[in-house]
């Protein structure tokens, strides 16, 4: 059993759709990023990274590379998912949280628990998605950015 931690930020900035576990949320403001900016599979997949021993996102998509613009944040994830499977290694669980002062996020997350489970092969009930303000504090807290945290439990078959 391997754990794996991830983190991300992205700034919050008009003309972007706002994607968040796959999912788009209605807002005034999107994330800024190469490719669809979404904090929440950014960071659950380098989570998964970190666990098999693989570095990060930025090391296998980087922003310096043109055929990642734009690109939907769940098509990474896929291929973490299957640079863990070619390493013998498969997600038992996920914990995550965003951290938002706005939107809310609740009416989402269960359809980002299923798009976040069918990506990584797993049941949805295997994942856990929390989110959070910081009460007004931070960049966060500002309505500049938003961030999420991951922890990963992973198996080698």
């Amino acid at each position: 059993m391997r754990i794996g931690l991830g983190y991300d930020v992205h700034r919050l900035v008009e003309g972007r759709s706002l994607i968040i576990g796959g999912v788009a949320i209605p807002f005034s403001k999107g994330l800024l990023g190469h490719s669809d900016a979404d904090v929440l599979v950014h960071a659950i997949s380098d989570a998964v990274l970190g666990a098999i021993g693989l570095g990060d996102i930025g090391r296998h998509f980087p922003d310096t590379d043109s055929s990642f613009k734009d690109m939907s944040s769940l098509k990474i994830l896929d291929r973490v998912q299957e640079m863990a499977r070619q390493r013998g290694f498969s997600c038992i669980n996920v914990d995550a949280v965003v951290v938002a002062q706005k939107p809310r996020l609740s009416e989402y997350m269960d359809t980002m628990k299923l798009n976040i489970a069918k990506h990584l092969k797993i049941k949805s009930c295997d994942i856990n998605i929390k989110a959070t303000t910081t009460e007004g504090l931070g960049f966060e807290g500002r309505h500049e950015g938003i961030s999420a945290r991951a922890v990963v439990l992973m198996k080698q078959q």
